[in-house]
């Protein structure tokens, strides 16, 4: 906008000089310039009052949010975005891992034979999903497995409510990423609509770090509430 204001200013004397005295007085010119540039204001301003939602959310989603007192989670600086990762389901389809973006995804890691820990990893993604209310459908529970292992069948039931895709652990390895110490499947992972990988919660997490994460995501999807809604686009 200033190059625009000085632009008008350097042209001032020119155009006055350009114009007679009986244009001026029978007013033709002036109101109609006027008339034009009334236009183009409100023309901005609508413009302004339609994006400011959403300008205002990406604000509080991407500045105000990592004040780290109020996270559970640790957030990821800079965001990774999603690779285009290879994936099959359990029953043999084979796909991409971009296909899960445009929801909020919660993220567990292991193989496929899946131990006491990776069951409760399950578990608490499935408590944490339901917990959200009518916010729920705005995420979906993932399961990546890093093997061929076949999970146990008293899972399966439960697996149908879940994304469980196989993927190349080695791929997998450079996207997510354990704290220190740890490893890929001993934590959960949050994954935003457009892709990106922006938090990894604790280690070793029970039902009362559960209730903590919950608030992240309850968090996460107010911020995003004027931008982000259910379901992937067609």
């Amino acid at each position: 906008m200033s190059g625009s204001n000085l632009s008008d200013a350097s042209s001032a004397p020119a155009a006055a000089a350009s114009l007679d005295t009986s244009a001026l007085a029978v007013g033709d010119r002036p109101p109609v310039a006027r008339k034009g540039r009334h236009a183009g204001w409100k023309l901005l301003l609508l413009l302004v009052v339609c994006v400011s939602p959403v300008v205002a959310s990406y604000f509080t989603y991407y500045v105000v949010r990592p004040e780290g007192r109020r996270n559970f989670g640790e957030l990821v600086q800079p965001q990774r975005p999603m690779p285009e990762l290879a994936t099959t389901t359990l029953d043999g389809h084979e796909g991409n891992l971009l296909a899960l973006r445009d929801q909020w995804l919660l993220v567990s890691v292991a193989p496929g034979a899946c131990d006491a820990a990776c069951q409760n990893h399950l578990y608490l993604q499935r408590q944490m999903r339901e917990s959200l209310g009518k916010d729920k459908d705005r995420l979906d529970w993932v399961w990546l497995v890093t093997d061929d292992g076949q999970p146990p069948a008293t899972i399966e039931p439960a697996l149908r409510q879940a994304a469980v895709r196989r993927v190349d652990p080695a791929v997998l390895a450079r996207w997510l990423e354990p704290e220190p110490g740890h490893g890929l499947h001993e934590h959960l992972y949050v994954v935003d609509p457009m892709g990106n990988w922006m938090m990894r919660f604790p280690a070793a997490m029970d039902t009362a770090a559960a209730a903590k994460a919950k608030k992240d995501l309850e968090r996460l999807l107010r911020a995003s509430a004027s931008w982000d809604t259910a379901g992937r686009k067609q």
